[in-house]
C-alpha cells in the first residue's frame, strides 16, 4: 500500500461514522498484538485545553530525555499530525505499512467488527508507539472518554483539564452528564487529577473517583510563576495541570524541576494563539476556538494580550456547533468580520455567521467570502486579524498562510454519524462488561 492508497484506505473508514465504545478497538488491538499492554500512558480528556495540555506534558518528559509517543486529534492539514515521536511526525512509509497492516487485521477479523476511521488510527498509533520503543505516551482523547477508542488503556494518570458545553448531542446537555463522560477514563486505583471548576462537572468527578478507588487531585492554582510558551492566561491552568501531573509521577517516570520548567518554556502547539507575522508588519492571530467557551476564551486572550488592537475578524465554523454563541463571544471584539464557509460538509453557512454576527456587534462591517483565501485578501489591509471558529477552518488558513504543507488531509477530520452503543453491551480494557 503506498501512501495516497493508506489514505484514500482512511478515508473509506469514514463511512462507518463514529461509534462510541470500545469493543472495535479492543478486537482490532488483539488482532495487531495488545500493543497497548507494552506502553505507558497519561490519558488526557476534557472539553478544552487538553491539546495544550498534552503538548506541555510531551514538551516537559522530551526534555527530561524520554522518548514520548504524542497522540491528538484533529490535525490542522496533515494526518501524520495524529502521531508523533519526540516532536516528529509519523513518516509516509510508516502510515502505509501499517494502514496496510490494520487492512490485513480487519480482513482477518472476516468483516465481524469494521471499525471506524477513528478506531483504525487508534490503533495503528499504538502499534507505532510499541514499534518506536517510547518510555511514555501522551494520549488524548478523540470525543468524550469514557465510550472513546483511546480508553482501551491502562494509565499511569487520567487527566480532566475542564467540562465545558461541546457535542451535546452525543455526551450530554448538562455539565454533569458531560462530567461522567469524560470521567469514564478514570481507572480503578489510578490516579486522577483535573483543573474543572464547575462545581457540578467536579462533583460528578468526584464521585467517579470515589467510586473507582482512584486518588483525585483538585488543581486550582494556576502556574502563575512559570515561564509558559504558550500564550493566553487560560494556558496558566493547562500549565499548573501538567505541572501536577508531572510531580506525582515522579515515582513511576522522572521529570526533575528542571525538565518541567525547561518544558513549558518551549512548548510549540500551532493554532492556539499562534501569532504569523507578516512581512509587511502585519500580524495574523490563529487560534482553533470552535465552541462558546473557547471563543470566551479567545476573547478574553485578546482583551488581556492585545489591548487597544481592536482586530479584524475572519470566522469560520462547523454547523453542528453552537456557531450562535461562539458569534456571541467573538464579534463584539472586531471592527470588520469577514464570514468564510470551511470545506467540509460540515461547514456553516457564512450567511447565516453574518446574521449572528450583525446581531452581536451592530456597528462592525460584516462581509460575507467565497472562502478562505477570498476573506484574507479582503483583510489584507488590516493591521491585526484574527482567524478562528474551527481548528479544520485554522488549517486551511495556515495553507493559505504559506504556514503549512498544501497536501491538505483535512478532510479527515470530518465524521459520519455517531453511533452509540448500549452501555450494557460495552467491553471494558480488563475485558469485562463495563
Amino acid at each position: 500500500m503506498t501512501y495516497p492508497q493508506a489514505i484514500e484506505f482512511l478515508y473509506g473508514l469514514r463511512l462507518f461514522g463514529m461509534k462510541l465504545g470500545l469493543d472495535n478497538t479492543l478486537h482490532l488491538a488483539a488482532a495487531m498484538g495488545h500493543p497497548q499492554r507494552r506502553l505507558r500512558f497519561i490519558h488526557v480528556a476534557g472539553t478544552n485545553g487538553k491539546g495544550s495540555t498534552c503538548a506541555m506534558l510531551e514538551s516537559i518528559y522530551r526534555a527530561a530525555g524520554w522518548r514520548v509517543g504524542l497522540f491528538t486529534s484533529p490535525h490542522l492539514v496533515s494526518f501524520a499530525e495524529r502521531i508523533q515521536v519526540n516532536r516528529e511526525l509519523i513518516s509516509h512509509d510508516d502510515v502505509a505499512r501499517l494502514a496496510n497492516d490494520i487492512r490485513a487485521a480487519i480482513s482477518a477479523l472476516g468483516g465481524e467488527w469494521l471499525p471506524t476511521f477513528f478506531e483504525a488510527v487508534t490503533v495503528m498509533a499504538l502499534k507505532y508507539f510499541e514499534e518506536q520503543k517510547c518510555d511514555l505516551v501522551v494520549w488524548e482523547t478523540g470525543l468524550g472518554g469514557r465510550l472513546d477508542a483511546t480508553n482501551i488503556v491502562l494509565p499511569l494518570a487520567s487527566l480532566i483539564t475542564n467540562v465545558q458545553l461541546d457535542h451535546q448531542q452525543w455526551l450530554g446537555q448538562t455539565l454533569p452528564e458531560i462530567a461522567a463522560e469524560k470521567a469514564g477514563i478514570i481507572k480503578p486505583g489510578i490516579p486522577a487529577l483535573t483543573s474543572t471548576d464547575d462545581p457540578g462537572a467536579l462533583a460528578v468527578i468526584t464521585d467517579a473517583a470515589r467510586r473507582q478507588q482512584a486518588p483525585l487531585t483538585v488543581v486550582t492554582e494556576l502556574a502563575g510563576s512559570w515561564e509558559i510558551a504558550l500564550a493566553g492566561e487560560h494556558q496558566k491552568r493547562n500549565a499548573a495541570l501538567a505541572l501536577a501531573a508531572a510531580r506525582l509521577l515522579q515515582p513511576q517516570i522522572s521529570a526533575p524541576e528542571s525538565a518541567i520548567r525547561e518544558g513549558l518554556k518551549t512548548t510549540h502547539w500551532d493554532g492556539r494563539l499562534q501569532i504569523a507575522r507578516q512581512a509587511d508588519g502585519r500580524m495574523i492571530l490563529l487560534d482553533g476556538a470552535h465552541n462558546p467557551a473557547g471563543a470566551q476564551t479567545l476573547a478574553a486572550a485578546l482583551q488581556s494580550c492585545f489591548q487597544g488592537r481592536q482586530p479584524a475578524l475572519i470566522l469560520g465554523t462547523m454547523a453542528d456547533k453552537d456557531y450562535t454563541g461562539i458569534c456571541r463571544c467573538l464579534a463584539p471584539a472586531a471592527a470588520k468580520i469577514f464570514l468564510s464557509p470551511i470545506s467540509s460538509d460540515r461547514g456553516a453557512d457564512p450567511q447565516r455567521l453574518a446574521d449572528c454576527c450583525r446581531k452581536a456587534n451592530p456597528a462592525a462591517k460584516t462581509f460575507v467570502c467565497r472562502n478562505i483565501a477570498h476573506a484574507l485578501a479582503q483583510a489584507a489591509r488590516e493591521p491585526f486579524v484574527v482567524v478562528a471558529g474551527s481548528i479544520h477552518f485554522v488549517g486551511e488558513a495556515m495553507e493559505e498562510l504559506g504556514l503549512a504543507s498544501s497536501d491538505s488531509e483535512r478532510g479527515l477530520n470530518d465524521y459520519g454519524p455517531v453511533h452509540r452503543l448500549d452501555a450494557d453491551n460495552i467491553i471494558s480494557p480488563c475485558g469485562k462488561t463495563a
